[in-house]
């Protein structure tokens, strides 16, 4: 009977042994799970760290290209907006507990579209340099041809062609005032529309010694928010395209080919019912074609 409780105790201790043993093995496994997850999570954060420095440099790089080059065309405004928005999406992502293989392949996606945006403005800017180089050429070639015989008339119409594209007016930081004018001394901005009584439109026109110099009107239509035309009088038109347009204003300026400031204004009769309220369109043309326009709000 002795020999069998001593047996039972050496198993039972055996077994008390063995679950110590166990206990001790999960416990430290379990430490080491711990510490593995810790140091995961501490890469992760230090990766979205290296991200987010890479991507404020990309971005920072993208917007010096920018400012460098300039003017953008339709499709490179495209591309910078989708730019600026993957950037959002990474930096919402970096921000939040999401997977970072997920946020490696979305900023993966950035940099190739980067990459294309770089390529396509500096081939634009390439097109632009060449173009530049080739309307001067153009130019000369042009007055060369002049004096040879007419068995080269072919040629010439063709130089002609290329002249008539790259020979054209364009007016550009275009701002259009809108005052109440009490008297000759009292004037004042204002945006209201039952006070508005004078709207002053400026522009610059852009230089171009390819444009054929000397007198030019410029014509400013200024539309109502219900599209008419606030004009003076119903003689106030001009011929454009074969046909009569209204409009409200005009400047007349001897363009000798060089960058100009030009402002015309458009004043109400005493006796004009005050402006309706809302969005209002300017648009300035010459008798060949519009080159520019802009808006402005009254409340």
């Amino acid at each position: 009977m002795n020999t069998k409780n001593l047996g039972y105790k050496i198993a039972i201790g055996v077994l008390g042994l063995l679950i110590i043993i166990m206990g001790w093995v999960l416990i430290k496994q379990s430490r080491q799970s711990r510490e593995i997850i810790e140091e995961r999570k501490l890469e992760i954060a230090e990766e979205k760290e290296i991200i987010t420095q890479q991507l404020d440099s990309l971005l920072l790089e993208h917007n010096k290209i920018k400012e460098h080059f300039g003017v953008m065309n339709n499709e490179l405004h495209l591309k910078d907006s989708i730019i600026n928005a993957k950037a959002n999406e990474i930096k919402t992502l970096l921000s939040v507990k999401s997977e970072l293989k997920l946020v490696k392949q979305k900023f993966a996606q950035l940099q190739q579209i980067t990459k294309g945006y770089e390529k396509e403005i500096d081939s634009l800017h390439k097109v632009n340099t060449n173009l530049m180089t080739e309307n001067t050429k153009i130019k000369l070639d042009y007055s060369i041809e002049q004096k040879k015989n007419l068995s080269l008339q072919q040629d010439k119409e063709q130089l002609t062609e290329k002249l008539s594209d790259a020979a054209v007016l364009r007016a550009y930081k275009i701002t259009a005032e809108t005052f109440n004018q009490r008297g000759l001394d009292k004037i004042r901005a204002t945006n209201k529309a039952n006070r508005t009584n004078v709207i002053k439109v400026c522009f610059t026109v852009g230089e171009n010694q390819l444009v054929k110099k000397g007198y030019t009107r410029f014509f400013v239509r200024i539309a109502k928010p219900d599209n008419s035309i606030l004009t003076k009088s119903n003689d106030y038109v001009f011929q454009f395209l074969g046909q009569d347009l209204q409009f409200s204003c005009m400047q007349t300026l001897n363009y000798e080919g060089d960058a100009v400031d030009v402002c015309t204004e458009y004043r109400l009769a005493d006796v004009a019912e005050p402006l309706p309220k809302g969005l209002y369109h300017v648009n300035i043309f010459t008798e060949e074609r519009e080159i520019g326009q802009t808006l402005f709000d009254l409340k």
